[in-house]
């Protein structure tokens, strides 16, 4: 059964506590990592045939597998993946930058260019679930910003075959290339490059504590988009919330894993009874009652605060994944939610709305990482390039400046190359 705890009855650290796998994987990792460096796809034949059960003859996935799976899925979900797709990128086409110039002095010039990486890739998770919704999230912002080649990685069945709706969200997104590896090898085959898998300059996605020490372990030799813990959602409700709506919502991000963490915080004890209650009934009715039931149990707390203000203050603390603001008004308190990846609105507006449908990105910042970090966004996927041009007279104009400055450093070399050119004309 969910805790309820009472804000300033119950220790902070109990109150702020997260959860932190106990697993260590740093070890395994590494040498998975140097196994692919240096023996590139033998060593992920035989991991995919170790881990997946997967006897493989080609990594890539082909054209004719990708035509038969778009065949395969129904109709109406496809019709319902490319209505994402539109939203998705309707949502991101807003974020995309643009180059500058500033020329307001005589002989000055300076700049900015925007450029996509050339390369990205996308990780894919496969087991307990299949996340097409994934696809559509990390690689329509790539597309968009403009990534010439879009890698995807992604676990097979037994079978050695990829799960239909995966290939048929990336044929939608318009996702270059894709291969069958999952796990840790498919980040350092993204990293280092194989005979098959090439190098990319940027790995996006999430994964399980193995993938995110990967990507860890990468990071330098490729841009990584964030290191992702468990999922998170954060539910702040007044009084007059439905008890009914906010137990499924709390379970909407709870059946993702049992370390999953679902959080309440309200000012009315009667609701988070109410919800407590409710959690029970609503249990045993799901699919994956087990990995609800252990993160509810395990993660979860519901939180009893004395207003909404001091409500908004422990979400702040928090900061979470996603967060529900569901009260009368919610955009006279947006101001006021200053750490949260992503906000939804009022009663009206599920969790499942962003992760599915809505447009904007569901990957986000865990682990209290909003606080810095923020969603998945097209500014993953570029990269910033400056530029400078000086004529002779607007470096004549500023050159003993320069100088001065450089000598207060002791760079005196700095100060002479900034001076020389004018020596030269007296």
């Amino acid at each position: 059964m969910i805790k309820i705890m009472k804000y300033g009855e119950v220790a902070p650290e109990e109150i702020f506590a997260r959860v932190e796998p106990a697993v260590n994987v740093t070890d395994i990792v590494s040498e998975i990592i140097a196994n692919v460096r240096k023996n590139g796809d033998k060593a992920l034949f035989e991991y995919c045939e170790k881990f997946d059960k997967a006897k493989l003859t080609a990594l890539q996935v082909t054209k004719e597998e990708i035509d038969e799976a778009v065949a395969a899925v129904d109709p109406d979900f496809l019709r319902i993946l490319r209505t994402a797709a539109d939203n998705i990128r309707k949502f991101h086409s807003r974020q995309v930058r643009n180059s500058f110039i500033i020329n307001d002095e005589d002989g000055i010039l300076m700049g900015q260019k925007i450029i996509p990486v050339d390369r990205a890739g996308l990780y894919v998770p496969g087991g307990t679930a299949a996340y097409p919704s994934t696809v559509l999230m990390d690689s329509i912002p790539a597309k968009i910003a403009g990534v010439r080649e879009l890698v995807m990685v992604t676990p097979p069945n037994a079978q050695g075959k990829v799960n239909p709706v995966i290939l048929a969200a990336a044929s939608v997104a318009g996702v270059d290339r894709i291969f069958k590896v999952g796990g840790a090898q498919a980040i350092a085959a993204l990293a280092y490059g194989t005979e098959s898998i090439p190098r990319v300059d940027k790995i996006v996605g999430p994964g399980n504590a193995f993938v995110a020490e990967a990507k860890r372990q990468v990071f330098g030799q490729v841009s990584i988009d964030m290191i992702a813990g468990p999922s998170e959602i954060l539910i702040i409700a007044d009084g007059k919330s439905n008890p009914r709506h906010l137990a499924a919502d709390l379970l909407s991000q709870a059946e993702h894993d049992k370390l999953a963490s679902a959080v309440l915080v309200t000012d009315s004890e009667a609701l988070a009874l109410a919800v407590q209650a409710e959690l029970e009934i609503q249990i045993p009715m799901l699919e994956r009652s087990d990995i609800a039931r252990a993160s509810i149990d395990n993660n979860g707390k519901i939180i009893v605060a004395e207003d909404l203000k001091t409500v908004i203050e422990i979400s702040n603390e928090i900061a979470p994944e996603h967060l529900e603001l569901c009260v009368d008004n919610p955009f006279d308190y947006l101001d006021s939610i200053r750490h949260a990846g992503s906000i939804f609105m009022g009663r009206n507006c599920p969790e499942a709305l962003g992760d599915y449908y809505a447009g904007p990105n569901h990957t986000l910042p865990t682990s209290g990482m909003a606080r810095f970090s923020s969603p998945l966004s097209v500014d993953d996927f570029i990269k910033k390039t400056q530029y400078t041009y000086y004529t002779r007279d607007a470096l004549s104009r500023v050159a003993k400046d320069v100088a001065k400055f450089a000598t207060a450093e002791g760079l005196t070399a700095h100060a002479k190359s900034a001076v020389i050119r004018t020596e030269e004309e007296q």
